[in-house]
């Protein structure tokens, strides 16, 4: 089991038509997002205009979680729907896709064999959460959208800031102990690679 921490000054801020996009992690480390060779992407991103187009992803499957803000998704000959604060919706990257509302969300990608979910968590300050991780996941992340966490695993004490990101890859099965220090919101993904 190796574990890291991503600190938010290393992460990618681009531009997209909508707003920005903040990669916090990409698989494997030599692929190209514009060339989608990926297996796996986590990012964030704000929609900041009223009426936006999604990027056409063909090949990917992505899970879109709001983390702030109200968003409503149209995928074209399919199905609309309502994202409030925390609600999630699973989609094709190549399905035509547009978004009424304005919002910041949490976005999970996956390409070929690979797959995720996504999960949130409110803990309010000095709350203790015992989470299990379980080995069938090749990768753990835990993202601190908002305040300030320690993450107890194995002993081994990791203090989780605003907007870092905690790394577990080839967990092994056991349960880590979660300790706000502030009122926080985490985003965990759990990923398998095929």
């Amino acid at each position: 089991m190796e574990i890291t921490i991503i600190t938010s000054d290393t992460f990618k801020i681009n531009t997209w038509s909508g707003g920005t996009t903040t990669q916090f992690f990409m698989y494997p480390k030599t692929a190209n997002y514009p060339e989608l060779n990926f297996d796996f992407r986590l990012s964030m991103a704000t929609v900041s205009i009223e009426e936006s187009v999604f990027t056409s992803l063909p090949g990917v499957s992505r899970t879109l979680l709001v983390l702030d803000g109200e968003i409503t998704l149209l995928h074209e000959n399919r199905y609309a729907k309502q994202l409030s604060k925390f609600d999630s919706d699973e989609f094709e990257g190549g399905w035509k896709t547009s978004s009424i509302g304005m919002c910041t969300d949490f976005n999970l990608m996956t390409t070929a064999n690979t797959i995720g979910k996504l999960d949130v968590f409110n803990p309010k300050q000095n709350e203790n959460i015992l989470y299990p991780i379980k080995n069938k996941w090749d990768w753990v992340f835990i993202y601190n959208y908002s305040g300030e966490v320690t993450i107890d695993i194995n002993n081994q004490e990791y203090i989780i800031n605003q907007s870092d990101v905690l790394v577990i890859r080839q967990p092994i099965a056991t349960t880590m102990r979660i300790n706000a220090i502030k009122d926080s919101t985490l985003v965990f993904s759990e990923i398998v690679t095929n």
